[in-house]
């Protein structure tokens, strides 16, 4: 059965036609064979403020399954990518990241390798172990993540205390060397729940 996959990206990689490649590589296959059908919203919506951003990003993300964070040069700093993952941890959505910084632009240009934006956010347990905070790193420093309240877990003894990085979760592929066009629904298989 096919998954819905919800794409979290910056939107100059869309106008540099390298998040289009991924997301819509279905349509030259058979979009059962290719594992996923497409879920995303676009970053314009910015234009209608906070409130309703948010709400947007959460209606993009009903009915999905998996998030596929669309890494490109800028893609770690974006305010909204970064909301769309937590997002996606908090609904409890399969997570990982492509990197499509070696996919040809519209010039035939590739672009410099972006930073892991799982290197940039992290949960913080309670001293309890049942509670999740996030954390996001900025200007040198981890800071209390402000755009989306903790919420309460079954308790994880093991990790009592502990502020770990999403990197230590989240796996990433590159489209081009990691062959993306033929492997995505097994990335996207593997985070299925």
């Amino acid at each position: 059965m096919a998954k819905r996959v919800f794409f979290s990206f910056h939107y100059k990689d869309v106008s540099d036609f390298r998040a289009n490649v991924v997301r819509n590589s279905w349509i030259t296959q058979d979009r059962k064979a290719s594992g996923f059908f497409d879920a995303s919203i676009w970053e314009e919506a910015k234009k209608k403020g906070v409130k309703a951003l948010k709400r947007l990003i959460a209606d993009g993300l009903k009915n999905t399954s998996v998030s596929c964070v669309l890494i490109g040069t800028d893609t770690y700093s974006r305010r909204w990518v970064r909301y769309e993952i937590i997002k996606s941890l908090a609904k409890g959505n399969g997570i990982f990241g492509v990197y499509i910084h070696n996919i040809k632009d519209k010039y035939g240009n590739v672009a410099i390798q972006g930073h892991n934006p799982f290197d940039y956010l992290a949960v913080k347990y309670n001293e309890e172990g049942n509670y999740l905070s996030f954390l996001e790193y900025k200007n040198g420093q981890w800071i209390n993540y402000k755009d989306h309240d903790g919420y309460s877990i079954k308790s994880d003894i093991a990790n009592r205390g502990k502020a770990l990085k999403l990197s230590s979760f989240y796996n990433t592929y590159d489209w081009v060397f990691d062959d993306g066009y033929t492997n995505f629904n097994k990335w996207v298989d593997k985070v299925s729940k």
